[in-house]
């Protein structure tokens, strides 16, 4: 496909984490399709430099490159590259060595950038013709230049795309400081100011603030409304009831409505000077550049890098230069200048004071993020009630990010005047009565604690049913809100064929996934997946770390999973950069692991000298961890030896990452909306009545919303006897990831087919912005 073509791939502007996964999958998906990849070192400085800058890729080249913060093959702000003569030396260097595609990975300038190197061309090798720099024949064989773009940017100030290459690496930096800071808060009765980075775009000050339960946000989307001092500075309920934490959050380019920086440093001085709060100001800077990247980010980088490769091979002249987006949980093309065009419109509404024009240019995401903040840390419970009392539990083992969507379903749910109930112990603690009123105070400081603060059992609801219709009756709970993973999607299906039986069942429930496995049906994504993902990750970097400098070795490790292998399989294989995953999904056979000894044996006569293998706990019976470890360690005798890790529960994860604490956040506020509005619909003189299918639902995340389910049409997608969606899309991920583990691969038929519809995308019409 790629055969005789030329890929060059450089990352510009300010360095992003992810960017090494992005440039990993360019080199080996390139070289897979038979094209030469060449690193452009230094950015556009380099490609206006040419010379050593301009380096061939190997597929080895690219190993160990996954883990790494920055950009390795090294950026630059280069003027150069901004005159016509500095673009003529760019476009000479790729022409003497043939190459016609160029992947920038880089922010909106860079990218604004190498759209004008394509739209000159034709004029530029005119030019070059003219005056001796390059032959006709050299002229003839690149007529056009293709260019893709990916954005890296922390900001996540890119309009298009979900999430930009980098944004998740420097949530996680900021969430380290933050979550170390408050301890030494809760020590203290102080007031800590936080200055975060965004310029033109408070994403990241916007998300910590949902994920840290600030008490302030500024951004400079959305200024504070005049006046914002005396509401800012009003003796705080939190403090007049004993709490000793004070947490703001400041974008470094806030400012107020008359478009007045507010500083860091004014916050503090107008707490100070107000309260008399001993206050102390920490600026990031470029700490939340640094660091190794997330698995999101790693992920994001490896599927936009190979979409870019497709993206370019399958250019022709009249191809307008697209940027790889990601939508939902799918990597897009879309016109790469309308999506500039977009986020230099941001700016303009931003300078021309229309703040609500901004937030909505900034998409769905940004503004629901901020509806939600809004409500969960300005808006204290009404006096008035609603007469309705909801309760809320965990179900199932404990996942990182629980706590978060407890703590904002308690809130939101006192904001709509209902009475919140604390259920512990899950089901069992419903019917044996373990539930007590819950207040707004109660759940502070909880997005970031780990496992479940109000206690979780597997145990399922069937055979408490008179019990559980007791409890109900006694403590008048009109909704049910679930938090948890498979057991609470049948449990709660058991409740409702309970409904027939006892009439106290007959209320509105909400199912809200929170497992590690990834494996409830009906959302994409569950509460605690992100977090356990990272776990695997960084334990398999420092596992791979303890490997340098010492003799050629294969690690073999164990992930948990009650069937589902979304950590140990293709998103822990992808994100953790292993040579081969066994799960339960897919069939392996002793051919299999023969083959992957063979590629391994391979490996270990490069200059790479380590491996890495996965395998879930519950992927084959007879094939067991001690039996492939056995299995490397004879067939690799006198090559390589083994190591073997069973990861075991470590993979819950400790504090939750930001994605699961602002998940889990915006889950809770969205089941609490919902069922307040299905009591309402199901209110009959005085008394509740719910026992439509309708009236029992899961909330999961579809592509990018959020979206309602009824139970009992899940059923239908769901293999019960393995506890697993019966189609999960990240297997869609299988033929990718085998691309970028190894090179001498044999795809099955179904990979090839699923290969071939990847190559024949084409860039939708339909822009997503």
């Amino acid at each position: 496909m790629g055969a005789g073509k030329a890929i060059a791939v450089l990352t510009s502007g300010g360095d992003a984490q992810g960017m090494n996964a992005a440039v990993r999958a360019v080199v080996r998906v390139g070289i897979y399709t038979g094209a030469k990849v060449y690193f452009v070192h230094e950015g556009y400085q380099g490609l206006v430099d040419g010379g050593d800058n301009l380096k061939e890729a190997t597929w080895e080249s690219v190993s160990m490159m996954l883990q790494l913060g920055g950009t390795v093959i090294g950026s630059a702000r280069c003027q150069d590259f901004r005159t016509r003569e500095g673009r003529l030396k760019a476009a000479r260097n790729l022409v003497k060595r043939g190459i016609t595609n160029l992947c920038v990975i880089g922010g909106d300038g860079s990218l604004t950038g190498a759209d004008t190197f394509r739209a000159e061309w034709s004029s530029l090798l005119a030019e070059l013709l003219k005056t001796g720099g390059i032959t006709a024949e050299e002229a003839k064989k690149s007529s056009h230049l293709n260019i893709v773009g990916m954005v890296g940017s922390i900001d996540n100030d890119f309009c298009g795309t979900d999430m930009t290459i980098g944004t998740d690496s420097a949530l996680h930096r900021i969430m380290e400081i933050v979550d170390a800071i408050t301890t030494t808060a809760q020590s203290h009765q102080r007031t800590f100011v936080l200055e975060v980075m965004g310029r033109h775009c408070g994403y990241l000050a916007l998300i910590t603030s949902l994920a840290c339960g600030a008490d302030w946000v500024f951004i400079p989307e959305s200024p504070p409304e005049d006046g914002w001092e005396d509401h800012l500075c009003r003796p705080t309920e939190t403090r007049l009831g004993g709490s000793r934490l004070n947490i703001i959050i400041v974008a470094e380019g806030a400012i107020d409505r008359h478009g007045k920086a507010i500083t860091s440093d004014d916050v503090k001085d107008l707490v100070v000077k107000r309260l008399g709060y001993d206050t102390r100001v920490t600026i990031l800077g470029h700490v939340q550049r640094g660091g190794t990247p997330s698995a999101f980010d790693r992920i994001l980088g490896s599927r936009m890098g190979v979409e870019a490769v497709m993206a370019l091979l399958e250019g022709t002249p009249d191809t307008p230069a697209c940027v790889v987006s990601l939508s939902g949980n799918q990597a897009v093309r879309l016109p790469l200048m309308e999506c500039v065009q977009v986020t230099k419109d941001v700016t303009t509404a931003m300078n021309e004071r229309r703040f609500d024009d901004a937030v909505k240019l900034r998409g769905r995401s940004f503004q629901n993020n901020w509806n939600v903040y809004k409500l969960l840390a300005h808006i204290r419970p009404p006096s008035t009630k609603s007469g309705h009392t909801l309760a809320v539990l965990n179900v199932g083992a404990p996942a990182a990010g629980m706590n978060a969507a407890v703590r904002s379903t308690v809130r939101i749910g006192l904001i709509h005047g209902h009475r919140m109930l604390a259920v512990h112990d899950g089901f069992e603690g419903l019917a044996l009565g373990k539930v007590e009123d819950i207040s707004w105070d109660m759940v502070g400081g909880w997005t970031g604690l780990g496992g479940s603060k109000l206690g979780t059992k597997r145990t399922l609801p069937k055979k408490y049913f008179e019990e559980i219709s007791a409890t109900i009756s006694t403590f008048g709970i009109h909704g049910l809100i679930i938090i948890g993973g498979f057991e609470a999607f049948m449990g709660s299906l058991e409740l409702m064929d309970g409904r027939a039986k006892f009439e106290e069942l007959c209320i509105p429930i909400c199912v809200i996934p929170a497992t590690v496995s990834n494996n409830v049906p009906g959302s994409d994504f569950s509460i605690g997946a992100d977090t356990a993902l990272n776990t695997i990750t960084t334990t398999c970097d420092r596992i791979k770390q303890s490997a340098a400098g010492t003799k050629r070795r294969v690690f073999i490790i164990e992930t948990m999973g009650t069937w589902p292998p979304w950590q140990g399989g293709y998103c822990g294989y992808l994100a953790a950069g292993a040579d081969a995953a066994y799960i339960f999904e897919e069939h392996f056979s002793i051919r299999d692991l023969q083959i992957n000894v063979e590629h391994l044996t391979e490996k270990m006569k490069t200059t790479v000298k380590r491996g890495l293998v996965l395998r879930n706990e519950h992927c084959n019976e007879n094939y067991t961890t001690d039996f492939i470890y056995n299995l490397y360690t004879e067939e690799g005798k006198g090559i390589f030896d083994c190591r073997k890790n069973v990861l075991g529960h470590m993979q819950q994860g400790g504090a939750p990452t930001p994605f699961d604490r602002n998940f889990g956040t915006k889950m809770g506020a969205k089941s609490v909306a919902w069922i307040t509005g299905k009591i309402k619909e199901c209110s009959r003189h005085g008394r509740i009545f719910a026992n439509t299918a309708d009236s029992a639902c899961l909330l999961g995340m579809r592509k990018r919303s959020l979206v309602f389910q009824p139970l009992t049409e899940l059923k239908e997608q769901t293999d019960f006897q393995h506890r697993i969606p019966k189609e999960q899309w990240w297997l869609k991920l299988r033929p990718i990831l085998k691309i970028l583990a190894k090179y001498n691969i044999e795809l099955d038929t179904s990979e090839k087919a699923l290969m071939e519809h990847v190559r024949q995308k084409r860039i939708s019409q339909e822009s997503n912005i």
